[in-house]
């Protein structure tokens, strides 16, 4: 499976590798043969997305490893620091498109209209939603977070080239100043979705907690099996992009150790069936003890 998912995810990348690469050449000569500075800012913007691809593509597909010694939980940690990467690529894509708006604004000079840049915007526009709808077919079933900001910047060249085609009818019918303002408004956005990837995976780098409802749903799970009376000093936090589970579980103290076994196994496994749950680790404790006991609610 492992290695089927590995097939897949290389070729979502390499996807994207291609799709900003032809993006890049189409709207770089499109630009150069009629001076369009927005269009050459687009085909700019697209180099830093294909040098993302290219990590993803690399780097990413370390978190297929199996463990090793020096790597012994895995190397699901690798996914979220190259989707991490790709957000602040993103974010400061977004900080120079608005640096571009705001230059034009003051700019004295604008293109000349030609249909010949719509034909290339139009292309552009085509090959990242083909690209996007690719990745997210492929993603649907991975979850890799690394895909999914590709994904996210796919959208964010779609929004750029739509910028740059208001620009560009800006100057047919006479008001060329849409362009860089249309160009701001893009660029905020761009920010905002490359400090939305980045934040998202820096939880799941420095082992964040999930929400409440999902730190709840745990716990109901662990609750409802009936030979668990109390459970105590719960842990639950992102290893990589999947959950781990730490827990101490009140039971009958009288219970054999074959038995006691029976229902650590059992609670084991009911934890990885949750979503998102990736591992967990359950210590059953003899109930009335009070050992570590942080919070009483817990107990029935």
């Amino acid at each position: 499976m492992d290695e089927a998912h590995r097939s897949r995810f290389a070729r979502a990348s390499w996807v994207n590798v291609l799709g900003n690469a032809v993006k890049i050449i189409v709207e770089g000569v499109a630009g150069l043969a009629f001076g369009s500075v927005a269009l050459l800012a687009d085909a700019a913007h697209s180099i830093a997305d294909l040098v993302a691809s290219v990590v993803v593509l690399i780097w990413g597909q370390a978190q297929f490893k199996d463990p090793d010694s020096t790597h012994p939980h895995g190397h699901s940690r690798i996914e979220p620091l190259t989707a991490l990467f790709v957000g602040v690529a993103i974010t400061l894509l977004g900080l120079n498109l608005l640096y571009e708006s705001i230059q034009g604004l003051l700019a004295d000079e604008f293109i000349e209209f030609s249909y010949l840049l719509l034909g290339a915007i139009g292309f552009a526009i085509v090959d990242m939603y083909a690209v996007y709808w690719y990745t997210e077919q492929v993603n649907a079933d991975l979850g890799s977070t690394a895909l999914s900001a590709l994904a996210k910047d796919c959208l964010n060249d779609i929004y750029t080239s739509i910028a740059v085609i208001a620009g560009v009818l800006g100057v047919l019918v006479g008001y060329p100043i849409l362009d860089p303002l249309a160009g701001g408004l893009v660029s905020l956005l761009v920010v905002y979705q490359g400090f939305s990837i980045g934040r998202e995976n820096i939880t799941y780098l420095v082992g964040g907690a999930p929400s409440d409802e999902q730190r709840t749903a745990v716990q109901q799970t662990l609750l409802s099996h009936p030979d668990v009376e109390g459970i105590h000093d719960l842990v639950v936090f992102y290893d990589g992009t999947v959950l781990e589970v730490e827990v101490h579980a009140e039971v009958d103290g009288e219970l054999s150790l074959r038995d006691a076994h029976e229902v650590e196994t059992e609670l084991v496994d009911m934890l990885r069936a949750e979503e998102g749950v990736g591992d967990a680790h359950v210590h059953l404790d003899p109930s009335g003890v009070g050992e570590w006991k942080e919070a009483s609610e817990w107990t029935l």
